[in-house]
């Protein structure tokens, strides 16, 4: 069942949107080589915390910590942890904030000082198909309008896009229907319609789509230990608007690539 949202609705979600960007900016203060995962973990967790929010993703079915953090190889779900990392990195940061009630939900993939050209295509590309995928996110489409966009584009760019790991609604619960796919074919899959509130969130590998999970339960690699890229934006349909609610602003007003 999918719960449509009001303009009510809407406007908190994008307060807990604005205190998940912020938290964002103060991390990607300190994405730089030396730095180890689990501090940018307390970063996250003491800023939302100070701004009246609650880090959405710690203790979610067990999950420890604040922020996802995926380096290199990992596509998602990886641990904040004694980790330092270094040049030619490249680091996955997904936060979700809950406040007044509604989650908000966003990812961003960082380069660590100098990466190869490849791995910086890698990162543009996945953040274009975003973009792409949002672009036709608009009332009366369908996800698989969406998820024909951003594979398309990761595709026809050299790449590919997980299969088995989704974009969600959500709202009150962090994780709720419809599910929104980075493939599949245009005009199938649940409709767009007012007051739906989703999360996009292409995950982009450089060589096989192909996936596994690590023995802790939770990271999620690719199975040629090649690159993977996430980033990620929660956005409202509207009949005559589609609004992002996430922001990478703060990020990008520290750290440009």
């Amino acid at each position: 069942m999918i719960h449509y949202k009001t303009e009510e609705e809407v406007a908190i979600i994008k307060e807990s949107a604005l205190i998940l960007g912020k938290a964002h900016g103060e991390v990607a203060k300190q994405v730089k080589p030396g730095v180890k995962t689990i501090a940018l973990d307390k970063i996250a967790e003491e800023y939302i915390k100070d701004h009246g929010g609650v880090a959405s993703f710690k203790n979610y079915n067990g999950f420890p910590a604040t922020l996802c953090i995926s380096t290199n190889e990992n596509v998602v779900h990886g641990f904040p942890s004694e980790y330092e990392l270094k040049e030619g990195d490249i680091i996955s940061i997904d936060c979700g904030v809950l406040y007044k009630g509604f989650h908000s939900d966003s990812a961003y993939t960082y380069p660590i000082g100098e990466v190869s050209d490849e791995v910086m295509k890698l990162l543009k590309v996945t953040k274009e198909s975003l973009y792409k995928g949002i672009e036709k996110a608009v009332y009366g489409n369908r996800t698989g309008d969406i998820g024909h966009a951003v594979q398309a584009y990761a595709e026809a760019s050299g790449f590919t896009v997980v299969r088995e790991l989704v974009g969600h609604g959500l709202g009150r619960n962090l994780h709720e229907s419809p599910e929104v796919a980075n493939y599949g074919k245009q005009g199938r899959g649940a409709k767009l319609n007012k007051g739906l509130v989703i999360a996009i969130e292409p995950m982009v590998n450089m060589g096989t789509r192909n996936v596994v999970q690590e023995d802790d339960g939770w990271t999620i690699r690719t199975s040629d230990r090649k690159p993977s890229a996430h980033f990620e934006h929660t956005i409202a349909v509207f009949k005559d608007r589609t609004e992002i609610l996430t922001t990478h602003k703060y990020i990008e007003e520290v750290f440009k690539f």
